[in-house]
């Protein structure tokens, strides 16, 4: 008998919590009594010279009429509560372990359960099941009280749980249930009469007269008729899904119904698969059972297997939607009887809601379900704040995409860097959550008594029902709090799963490449086995779209962005200045229509009136964020882009069946419509700006202002330019300045500053009076750690707000490369002041309305924004610089700006000022070999108003 490995659902219904096994033994002579613990955060701010506290944490106190107990302190009430029930549990030798039957206790249950579905009393109850009975009175024929096998093994959960305790491998065949409910009917031939090869059960002797009319007479107040909208999806992917109308009669089962659009007989023939989407949902697959279906009766155990001959062929789709294999055509409909619903309960299902539910089985998927914005949002690429994030989040999803897919819900296990920990607590914790993360897949946390402060790492792993694994994902990141880094891991799991699901056809060496930036381990038996269907469907959509896709080179390629495909592109109305850049949320209006060649209608797919998205994140498709990245609040935007997969445009389609017949017949292409309303700057800004006025940036600008003006520096290069937002602001004023360069990175941020300050430029040029003698502009992408000989020498140099986005050891390859290579006459760098952030993140009532959870963090200074490697405290900052400028023989002053200096906690904004204390003569004289130019000119404008890019 197959026994081992009991079913995670069927231990998880009977297992009783610690705190309630007391509560069942003791009631209200079991006293929890919860108080608050103020922690002091060890270590967590260096040189910080303002009191921190630490989270709030929990202890409990729990007193019995012959002993109290007290529990380890934990960041959750309910924890608490549950250590100081597990203690009293210890003390009174009572093990909590769940009273899990054998499973031959579990088949003594199935029978005694089956038995009690065929008695007058259930006719009765308020059962599911109970429609089906009564409908089976009213069937004609040799079928009149036949009750079909397959609607008791979906109905029932208690029976199918107790399936499961008897075969785990009943998880995973939808056939084995009816096996064990149909050997248990064998055992009950006083009751019930079964017929060998047929899934069906009837009582042997009649219902009493009152039950059975008063049970039909109730159920037949319904409609003369129902007409319910289903979709028929033929088993071969040559033919079309279609819909289909099933007209059930008020007198008639709807199971036969259903049977004789599948070409069946009648409903006994008929197997059910459980509920797909919601659980308050009942929609169901419906597919003929196996001509031959036998049972093995030679044994009074239950070690039965089932022996099946199905005829026609594995249909992938149904299959992919089920999770199991389904053979031959199926009807998915949403039909059947609740206990909430009096008579049958039925909804619709359109073609537009088979292709949302086909795309809600990836990853990408459930998230632009989850935004309603199928043709536009996108599976983001970063989890930056929870603040910022908008839709389902990655943990969320993660643990929907498995339920989906039938596998096992994830384990996650988070460890924390911390060398202090609660051993006490963590034991607890440990114990607990071990066995629930190993069942339900809930979080297993290693250190449950760290403090707030420590770093912590997770790690995830997926496995199929019967535990074999698919994926490990072990990052290496450590993240402040357990939330972020269990959303990182998960986000990273739900990119690589994405990955697959646009190709499932990408060489393994790249699948590889891409499991090792995402430090996933794949196994790829196991994986390749259970998403076998969806690559063959993904084939065969591929190869159909790609016979009617409107092809690039037949699209106007006047105005385009061919590398991000984007065509006709237009953007029109008055530029205000302001552009969204990465870290903003961006607030659009959008329409998105399919455009047919050669004929002026549309047909629009979405629209919102206003959608908002994280900038740099790649939370929308690539074509709408990099159109966005060049427009001004109030512009609008007009492009073209090559079509999608075929069924995110049928998810998005109102009339699905007309849309499908378009894309069949013509070449198309979508064009979407996008506004600019607003733009809200990040985290850091508006921190800055509830506390400073004039800003902390514009205090920056203001202070190397100063410096430029003093110096009466002709030349100027910004390392880290960005966006321009300081070469823009140093144009307004007049200076002695006639070359300003920037360095960056990013093109698209290099692109959004070389309109800016192109445009700037301009309007200076074409003004009476020039207010300006800058001569020359250049921009170069590159890196601020590598030399380029054509920046040596310069006037300034600053680098304002920039080394915090490296990591520690960049920003001192930084340091030295511009004092030693670089090495301009004067160096301004800022960064911000890590003692300062308990006073920013208190004033900003924004971040505590929008996190909650966040409240007891605030004051463990947290960085200024989520992509800071670091913050350096004063003496980390005084150190660094104070190193740099004696090794490279420059002088160094300290200021800042935000706060003042001579209070604590110092200055918002640090500033070390760097001179160099080389004679210039010696200074401009440029080592044999540093003539190397790794820089690209991105845009260059001169004097004259002539201006180049190579964007």
């Amino acid at each position: 008998m197959e026994n081992g490995g009991l079913s995670v659902v069927a231990v998880r219904k009977m297992k009783l919590t610690p705190k309630a096994i007391i509560v069942q033994k003791f009631g209200r002579n079991a006293q929890f009594t919860v108080d608050e613990v103020q922690d002091v955060v060890q270590n967590g701010c260096p040189g910080l010279a303002i009191p921190q506290k630490g989270p709030c944490l929990y202890r409990c106190s729990l007193q019995l009429p012959e002993f109290s107990v007290v529990s380890e302190t934990f960041k959750k009430k309910k924890d608490a509560e549950q250590s100081a029930a597990e203690k009293a549990l210890e003390k009174l030798g009572i093990d909590p372990s769940p009273n899990v039957p054998s499973a031959e206790e579990a088949w003594d249950k199935l029978i005694a359960s089956v038995k009690h579905l065929f008695s007058n009393e259930f006719l009765s109850s308020q059962s599911p099941l109970r429609g089906h009975f009564i409908a089976a009175l009213r069937r004609d024929g040799d079928l009149y009280g036949s009750v079909p096998a397959s609607v008791i093994a979906v109905c029932d959960s208690k029976l199918a749980n107790l399936c499961k305790l008897i075969n785990p491998k009943v998880e995973s065949s939808h056939l084995l249930v009816l096996t064990y409910i149909m050997r248990a009917a064998t055992r009950l031939s006083e009751f019930v009469v079964t017929s060998e090869g047929q899934l069906s059960i009837w009582r042997k002797d009649p219902y009493p007269p009152e039950i059975k009319e008063s049970s039909i007479i109730q159920q037949s107040e319904s409609p003369d008729s129902i007409c319910i909208e289903a979709i028929h999806i033929p088993s071969s992917l040559e033919m079309a899904v279609h819909p289909v109308t099933l007209n059930v009669s008020s007198t008639g089962y709807y199971l036969d119904v259903i049977a004789r659009n599948l070409d069946q007989t009648d409903g006994n023939k008929i197997l059910v698969s459980r509920t797909i989407g919601k659980a308050s949902s009942e929609m169901r697959l419906y597919f003929a059972a196996p001509k031959s279906y036998l049972l093995d009766l030679s044994s009074d155990l239950p070690n039965v297997e089932e022996v099946v001959d199905f005829e026609g062929s594995l249909n992938p789709r149904a299959s992919y939607l089920y999770g199991q294999d389904i053979y031959g055509d199926a009807i998915l409909a949403s039909i059947g009887y609740t206990r909430k619903s009096e008579g049958l309960f039925h909804e619709d299902i359109t073609l537009q809601s088979y292709y949302r539910m086909l795309i809600h089985l990836t990853p990408s998927g459930v998230y632009k379900l989850s935004r309603e914005a199928i043709l536009t949002a996108e599976l983001p690429m970063a989890f930056t704040t929870r603040t910022n994030w908008r839709g389902s989040f990655p943990r969320e999803m993660l643990f929907m995409f498995c339920r989906q897919h039938w596998l096992s819900e994830p384990v996650f296990s988070t460890c924390s860097n911390s060398l202090k920990e609660s051993s006490e607590s963590s034991r607890f914790y440990e114990k607990s959550a071990a066995l629930e993360s190993a069942e339900t897949g809930k979080e297993c946390t290693s250190g449950g008594g760290t403090a707030a402060s420590d770093n912590v790492r997770c790690e995830v792993k997926i496995f199929s029902k019967s535990r074999d694994p698919i994926l490990e994902c072990s990052p290496k990141e450590f993240y402040k709090k357990q939330n972020e880094s269990i959303e990182n891991a998960s986000l990273k799991v739900l990119s690589w799963l994405n990955a697959y699901f646009k190709d499932p056809d990408i060489p393994l060496e790249k699948l590889n490449n891409l499991v090792g930036a995402l430090d996933i381990q794949c196994y790829p038996q196991n994986f390749f086995k259970k998403f076998s269907s969806y690559r063959f469907i993904h084939n065969v959509q591929q190869r159909k779209m790609g016979e009617k896709l409107l092809q690039a080179n037949s699209i106007n390629t006047l105005n385009a962005i061919p590398e991000h495909g984007i065509y006709c592109l237009s953007i029109g109305g008055p530029d205000s200045g302001i552009y969204p850049s990465n870290g903003c949320l961006s607030f659009i209006s959008y329409s998105v229509s399919l455009v047919i060649e050669g004929e002026t209608m549309k047909e629009l797919l979405e629209s919102r009136e206003e959608f908002e998205f994280e900038m740099g994140t790649g939370a929308v498709i690539p074509q709408v964020e990099v159109v966005t990245a060049q427009m001004s609040v109030g512009q609008s935007a007009c492009f073209c882009k090559e079509l999608p997969p075929q069924e995110l445009i049928l998810a998005a389609a109102d009339d699905s069946a007309r849309t499908f017949s378009l894309l069949s017949s013509r070449a198309c292409c979508l064009e979407y419509h996008i506004t600019l309303l607003r733009v809200t700057e990040p985290p850091e800004d508006r921190m800055e700006q509830a506390l400073f006025s004039p800003p902390l940036s514009k205090q920056r600008v203001e202070y190397a202002l100063q410096h430029i003006k003093e110096s009466c520096a002709t030349t100027l290069v910004d390392f880290g330019c960005g966006s321009g937002s300081l070469l823009d602001s140093l144009l307004d004023y007049p200076t002695a300045l006639e070359k300003i360069v920037g360095v960056d990175i990013s093109q698209k941020s290099l692109s959004r500053a070389a309109k800016i300050i192109h445009s700037k430029l301009s309007k200076k040029l074409d003004a009476a009076v020039p207010c300006t003698d800058v001569k020359s502009a250049v921009l170069f992408d590159g890196s601020i750690t590598v030399f380029d000989s054509r920046l040596h020498g310069f006037d300034i140099g600053t680098c304002l707000e920039v080394i915090e986005h490296m990591e520690e050891d960049e920003a001192s390859q930084f340091g030295n490369i511009v004092l030693s290579s670089f090495r301009p006459r004067i160096l301004i760098v800022s960064t911000p002041n890590y003692e300062y952030n308990a006073i920013l993140q208190k004033s900003s009532s924004t971040i505590q309305e929008d996190d909650p959870d966040e409240k007891t963090q605030l004051q463990s200074c947290k960085f200024r924004n989520h992509d800071h490697k670091f913050e350096w405290t004063r003496d980390q900052f005084n150190c660094w610089a104070t190193e740099l400028a004696a090794r490279h023989n420059y002088s160094v002053e300290f200021s800042g700006v935000g706060g003042s200096g001579d209070r604590e906690p110092g200055f918002a904004s640090q500033i070390a000022v760097f001179r160099s204390r080389t004679p210039p003569e010696e200074d401009d004289l440029l080592k044999d070999g540093d003539s190397a130019h790794h820089y690209k000119v991105i845009w260059e404008w001169d004097g004259n108003g002539l201006s180049r890019s190579s964007l």
